[in-house]
């Protein structure tokens, strides 16, 4: 919890809620994977805490994050009944470093990389919430209890199963994010050329892509295995690309690469990628690639 204790020294403000904002958000953010649902939560939580007495309140800091806990939990079985609707794979919402939405230093980490919250996806909305609360924000299992209304013993049970599913990725390139970048260049030039020598020459065998356009976008409804397979669409594609179509390399709040393709008129594609060592060579494993226009509009025409 000393990273959440830290934030509201740092705040500089009196208001409660004002000096726990961002973790909230953080808390919520993790729970849902997009900006939009997860600044609702924090809204709806404002609300409530406009109801109360803070001087009535022994801990303001417990209440506010058993507050927007629950109503993350409650968002979060809505929005898994919506995604039955939802058009292909569901991917989080890109947040990275520059968005427009702020995000306290001390809140980011590992856990907001789009692999992370992908494997977060696989959780019950209790067993999320219980591994972002103890495993992300460092609170002590009595008070994830208190937060979720659970016991000890369930919360400490619930935490295991969560480590079990969850597994946070092998970092074995996190000293050279610069090779890492260099990959995601050289995949993303040889989408946009349709050059499939290129594409094999840095996808895994049996490499999986994921597209998130929900119907907005023309992308793949399921996913895609194998690097013939992947290279083979990404050929089929190269000629339609919209004009002026520019690419930067942008960073996730983790540190990871992160491509964003963009024209004057908008962002068209943020696509990040796993690295993985095949047969001692870098190679990608995964890509994940956001198309729903909903999901870019944080995200900036230019740095």
């Amino acid at each position: 919890m000393a990273e959440a204790t830290a934030v509201s020294e740092r705040s500089g403000t009196s208001d409660p809620f004002e000096r726990y904002r961002q973790l909230l958000f953080g808390i919520s953010y993790r729970m849902l994977g997009t900006v939009a649902d997860a600044e609702d939560v924090v809204q709806e939580t404002w609300l409530r805490w406009q109801r109360v007495d803070p001087d009535a309140v022994a801990d303001p800091r417990g209440y506010l994050v058993r507050a927007v806990t629950r109503t993350s939990i409650d968002e979060m079985r809505r929005s898994r009944t919506r995604r039955e609707e939802y058009v292909g794979p569901w991917l989080p919402e890109p947040l990275l470093v520059s968005s427009d939405v702020a995000v306290e230093s001390s809140l980011l980490g590992e856990s907001l990389s789009m692999a992370v919250l992908v494997m977060m996806e696989t959780l019950s909305p209790l067993e999320r919430v219980v591994f972002v609360l103890h495993e992300v924000f460092g609170f002590s299992f009595p008070e994830v209890a208190e937060a979720v209304d659970r016991s000890e013993q369930a919360v400490r049970q619930l935490g295991s199963r969560a480590r079990r599913h969850v597994r946070l990725r092998n970092r074995r390139f996190e000293s050279d994010r610069r090779r890492v970048r260099e990959i995601t260049e050289h995949f993303v030039a040889a989408c946009l050329g349709g050059d499939v020598e290129a594409l094999m020459t840095v996808l895994a065998p049996d490499v999986t892509m994921w597209a998130d356009g929900n119907g907005h976008a023309e992308t793949p409804r399921v996913p895609l295995h194998g690097a013939s397979v992947v290279a083979e669409y990404f050929a089929s594609t190269a000629g339609g690309y919209p004009a002026g179509l520019v690419v930067r390399m942008d960073e996730q709040h983790d540190g990871t690469p992160a491509a964003v393709l963009a024209t004057p008129a908008g962002v068209f594609a943020v696509v990040a990628v796993d690295v993985d060592l095949v047969d001692g060579r870098p190679r990608i494993a995964a890509v994940r690639a956001v198309r729903n226009p909903e999901k870019l509009r944080r995200v900036p025409v230019t740095p």
